[in-house]
């Protein structure tokens, strides 16, 4: 019998299937693209969400020769924070609003203002409002598109549409929902004293459940359309981030995760209710009862590289399909030819604004340093290298009150020899990878299905079927120079802040 994990990324749909064992049978992955209708602004059509999942569902019969009623469950995990407005009919009304859309920035300050200020927001979300949060899109459609907010009866993110579609039901897990800002992550229910001085109706705000609890069975309809069989039951599931870190046994303290995908985040496991000094990081509830998860994010970090691949690497882009080699691999080759401190050029990758340390939607990349002696391989790295100092500032806010004694990798960061060596030099932490962790979002749900189906009694056991794959230690060699670039790093974007907000 098999697992089926769907995860609803921001390039991709991925479906998965996984044995008891945790050996991933069989995946499949559908693109689609994303809008960016203004500077800033970020969209998708949900039915391409759909599109995509329902045809890799299809496809696993194809590749597996697993059979539909060899599934036992399904969950679901998701790009966090994107507002699907749904009217009457639970049609939906507008295109997505999603995570990295920076529109949103003017509300978030009238939801603090309302709130009575950060600390008292603080309080009753122990959140602060990003502009990425879904809370800030809500007003925004209330006041930019009334008409829009006026027909919408209900709204959802993006994986709870996609069960919608499998399974008929509205609602959302607490881990989703805590992404929103107007969560109660404390108590794990909406926070009705938020919503109301915001004038939102309670209507508004769909049912919350525990991410391993049943959210409904696959219908007729969405049977038809993917191959399940009817009736297979589907449980709530949660928001990729915290859904990866969970596939990536994190349920307690002392071991961060460090994922660097498109953007990156640096996350960690709790048993209990933690608060939030200062609103530093995300603190949302874990994927199981009384557990919760705390994060910090940066807006961009292997979607850096991609964009310094693209925009300043034809030569390599043009070499790696004439040799065919993939151009990543070319680069962190050329990479190597640097010494750690990238020849004293460093990047703040700041390409589409900042989350933490610094919510600040009008930051901007800086590549500090060039010199005539700069060379290509010392920009790439410094690029590599500036994508990890971003995530070691997170780390050090986690180092503030509780103990950093390791670091599991996964995401695009987790795939290069090279990547994993920065890791584990500049957060000076070992660095290990795990079995299934490289899968993302859509293993981690497919473990929350096994939870909810009975397969496993508890998330320990759940993640007991992980495997230290590689394990790298960080050289001591290499420690003074990173630490030298660290603190000039951290300068950045303090030097730079008037300048960014063009004072």
């Amino acid at each position: 019998m098999y697992m089926l994990g769907i995860d609803i990324g921001t390039s991709c749909a991925k479906c998965l299937a996984i044995t008891r064992d945790g050996r991933v049978a069989a995946r499949i992955s559908q693109e689609y693209p994303l809008l960016t209708p203004r500077p800033g602004w970020a969209e998708q059509d949900p039915a391409w969400w759909v599109k995509a999942a329902f045809d890799s569902i299809r496809r696993i019969w194809d590749v597996s020769g697993i059979r539909p009623e060899e599934i036992d469950g399904i969950s679901f995990s998701g790009q966090m924070h994107g507002l699907v407005p749904l009217g009457r009919k639970g049609q939906v009304l507008r295109k997505s609003i999603l995570w990295c859309d920076q529109r949103t920035a003017p509300q978030c300050r009238e939801i603090e203002e309302k709130a009575g200020g950060r600390n008292a927001l603080l309080e009753m979300t122990n959140n602060v409002m990003l502009p990425g949060y879904t809370g800030g899109k809500i007003l925004w459609l209330l006041q930019e598109e009334p008409e829009c907010f006026r027909k919408m009866t209900v709204f959802l993110c993006p994986k709870d549409y996609l069960r919608y579609c499998l399974t008929g039901e509205i609602c959302m897990d607490v881990s989703e929902a805590s992404g929103t800002g107007l969560f109660d992550t404390r108590n794990r229910r909406w926070c009705t004293r938020l919503t109301e001085s915001l004038g939102l109706s309670p209507s508004l705000f769909p049912p919350v459940l525990e991410s391993t609890a049943p959210a409904g069975k696959v219908t007729k309809e969405a049977a038809a359309r993917t191959g399940l069989l009817e009736g297979t039951p589907c449980y709530a599931g949660g928001g990729d981030a915290v859904v990866q870190s969970f596939g990536s046994g994190l349920i307690r303290e002392g071991r961060v995760g460090v994922v660097i995908g498109t953007a990156g985040n640096v996350s960690m496991g709790f048993t209990r209710y933690t608060p939030n000094p200062e609103g530093k990081l995300q603190a949302f509830c874990g994927v199981t009862p009384g557990s919760y998860m705390s994060f910090g994010a940066t807006q961009t970090a292997g979607g850096a590289l991609r964009w310094f691949r693209d925009e300043l690497c034809g030569d390599i882009r043009a070499r790696a399909e004439l040799e065919d080699a993939d151009a990543f691999d070319l680069m962190s080759a050329m990479a190597e030819s640097s010494p750690p401190g990238a020849g004293g050029v460093v990047f703040a990758p700041y390409l589409s604004g900042e989350r933490c340390p610094w919510p600040d939607p009008d930051a901007r990349g800086v590549l500090y340093g060039l010199s005539l002696n700069t060379t290509q391989g010392d920009m790439i790295r410094a690029v590599m290298e500036g994508i990890v100092y971003s995530l070691r500032q997170i780390v050090e806010i986690y180092r503030s009150f509780t103990v950093v004694n390791s670091a599991a990798a996964s995401g695009g960061g987790a795939k290069g020899e090279l990547f994993l060596r920065m890791q584990a030099d500049i957060l000076g932490v070992p660095v290990v990878t795990l079995s299934g962790a490289s899968e993302g979002g859509a293993y981690g749900a497919a473990l929350i299905a096994g939870i909810g189906a009975g397969w496993y009694r508890t998330a320990e056991e759940a993640v007991s079927v992980l495997r230290t794959e590689r394990e790298i230690l960080p050289k001591e060699e290499n420690r003074a120079a990173y630490e030298k670039a660290f603190r000039l790093y951290s300068q950045i974007y303090p030097a730079l802040k008037d300048v960014f907000h063009g004072r």
